[in-house]
């Protein structure tokens, strides 16, 4: 006869399994955010394909294991009813971005409870753990446990950009929040601008919505900085803008054909005026209205005053803005193998 405990376990051990599979999607969705800050949606489909079926067989095992029932059906329903809301809430606040909100739902489906993988029969002589986790989470579930695994690892990366920054002789106010980078470079980089047009610091204009404008106009950046002055005036837009697309690195930087100005090139190159004589400097307006104001909530006068630090400046400060699928890999990787980060240093300092 087979021992119902024995059937359980190794149903829920070849569902653990099953479930590693997340492992390399997320290692890859990290890397594409890093290089696009574009993760597809459909990259998670077959994630919530796997994570509803195997929750109906766990939920199905569970109901029949009065030992086990209780804790799973309270971890699930956490999993479900707690950390997803979230994960959409944080998205409706723009505390995540799109990709960020699907992976976490994506999680908290997959892993109703926390996972167990078994190592080796004998711990005490192989001197390796029986189990991973290491650490299990107070509360069990574990797509919560990511997240706060995330957040610490997030957390140790303003340290380390003060690091790098101090070993490069790069030193400044807000050397813990970016690092300087060549105006040249910043098609192909992510991130927001650092400093303004005067000088000062401050949250400057955003690049990919740098780059949106940059298509519009079908110029690229070597274009406007050769003759910014020609670009500075509105009479110069082209009659027929290009689809300013969402901002993506997607061509290795180059917002357009270096060298197709489009209906640029009809601008006149008569006398020079400042900025202040025009009444929609650099078409900043224009192009915002064109778009519907939706060019990652940039405003006329931040696109302007960007346009005239990257138009003159040879290095500017940028907020590499960390994308959040990285530490959240990171989060996954030790949730699967040493477990929760925050309950480990909490022990170190005696806290629990």
């Amino acid at each position: 006869m087979v021992d119902i405990g024995v059937a359980v376990d190794s149903g829920r051990q070849v569902a653990d399994a099953l479930r590693l599979v997340v492992v390399p999607v997320f290692v890859w969705a990290a890397y594409r955010d890093v290089r696009t800050r574009r993760v597809p949606g459909r990259t998670w489909y077959p994630l919530v394909a796997l994570g509803a079926a195997l929750l109906v067989v766990e939920a199905a095992i569970a109901l029949g294991d009065p030992a086990t029932r209780t804790r799973f059906l309270v971890r699930a329903g956490l999993s479900l009813g707690f950390v997803v809301p979230l994960a959409y809430l944080f998205w409706r606040i723009a505390g995540f971005g799109g990709a960020d909100a699907k992976a976490v739902m994506t999680l908290a489906l997959l892993f109703p409870a926390a996972p167990r993988y078994l190592t080796t029969a004998r711990p005490q002589s192989l001197g390796v753990p029986g189990s991973l986790p290491v650490v299990e989470a107070q509360t069990g579930v574990f797509a919560f446990t990511v997240l706060t695994n995330a957040v610490v690892a997030g957390a140790v990366y303003p340290f380390a950009l003060v690091a790098r920054n101090a070993v490069r002789g790069d030193r400044s106010p807000i050397m813990f929040l970016g690092r300087p980078v060549a105006v040249e470079r910043l098609p192909e980089r992510h991130g927001r601008l650092l400093e303004r047009a005067d000088g000062s610091a401050g949250r400057g204009l955003d690049l990919d919505a740098l780059r949106m404008y940059l298509r519009w106009r079908g110029l690229a950046l070597a274009d406007l900085r050769a003759d910014p002055e020609r670009h500075r005036d509105p009479a110069s837009l082209p009659g027929s803008p290009d689809d300013p697309g969402d901002g993506a690195v997607t061509d290795g930087g180059n917002a357009g054909d270096p060298g197709a100005e489009g209906d640029a090139a009809r601008a006149g190159d008569g006398e020079s005026e400042t900025a202040e004589a025009y009444d929609d400097p650099w078409g900043a307006a224009a192009f915002l209205e064109d778009v519907e104001g939706t060019a990652y909530g940039t405003s006329a006068a931040d696109l302007r005053d960007g346009l005239e630090l990257v138009a003159d400046a040879e290095r500017v400060w940028v907020s590499p803005g960390l994308p959040f699928m990285v530490p959240l890999c990171l989060g996954l990787l030790v949730g699967l193998t040493y477990g929760d980060a925050f309950v480990g240093l909490l022990s170190l300092v005696g806290v629990l």
